[in-house]
């Protein structure tokens, strides 16, 4: 829990990561959905509808240590423009922000802020949420290869046989969607499902991309997959139906 803890969240401490640690990463997405959630919720009893999705953004970096948006601007720089495979590997891992990130980030923050200005605050539906793209986040850490050896995510994979990974895969999978699906019911009914269900079909996308652009995952693509999966969910969630 600590090192899942550790990984999702600039909270726990320095520790290595662990495959064990993706079996608690439904749990911990759903703590931070949460929270971020419950201060979304007391922000619009204090402020305007603009004002309070602003403070919620806040403290989603904050609580994530802008680690997802940083996976997200480097997948962008790497995986968009047209490049080698390898080439894209050493774009990503590229600490400098291109102009693909850049843009990527700003386009995908304006579209969680639109829908969250859009809609009622509804923590328990952003519980689940962030609940389905760290379940996300697990199952493509244990189903497709890991494109970067020696990275940060190594660590959920090696010492690892590609059976034992898939198998494990059913841990959190099963976890996440029994805890996803509680809370978008709670929170918004069918409404909830709806944005759960865009939330999966954006993550599956990312991974498949991914896959297809450099041969598996990596840490940066996992980040890539939850905030966009996040901000589709967020999108069906404002939708007008």
């Amino acid at each position: 829990m600590r090192r899942a803890v550790a990984f999702l969240t600039p909270l726990g401490g320095a520790r290595a990561p662990s495959p064990g640690a993706l079996d608690y990463f439904p749990l911990v997405g759903a703590l931070i959905g949460l929270a971020v959630g419950g201060v979304w919720w007391l922000a619009a009893r204090a402020w305007a509808p603009g004002v309070a999705a602003v403070v919620a953004l806040v403290a989603d970096a904050a609580l994530t240590g802008y680690l997802h948006l940083d996976g997200l601007a480097d997948s962008a720089d790497g995986l968009l423009p047209p490049l080698s495979a390898d080439r894209r590997l050493e774009v990503m891992a590229d600490p400098a922000v291109g102009a693909f990130g850049v843009a990527t980030v700003v386009l995908v923050v304006l579209l969680r802020f639109g829908a969250l200005v859009s809609t009622a605050a509804t923590p328990l539906v952003l519980g689940a949420l962030w609940c389905g793209s760290r379940t996300g986040m697990a199952v493509i850490a244990r189903t497709l290869r890991y494109a970067r050896p020696g990275g940060l995510a190594a660590a959920f994979v090696e010492s690892e046989t590609a059976g034992a990974r898939a198998h494990g895969a059913l841990v959190p999978a099963a976890v996440g969607v029994v805890l996803a699906v509680s809370l978008a019911v709670g929170g918004r009914g069918l409404h909830g499902l709806a944005a759960l269900g865009a939330e999966v079909l954006a993550m599956t996308a990312v991974a498949l991309f991914a896959r297809g652009r450099i041969g598996g995952f990596t840490g940066d693509v996992l980040g890539a997959a939850g905030v966009v999966g996040e901000t589709c969910g967020l999108l069906m969630l404002a939708a007008r139906w």
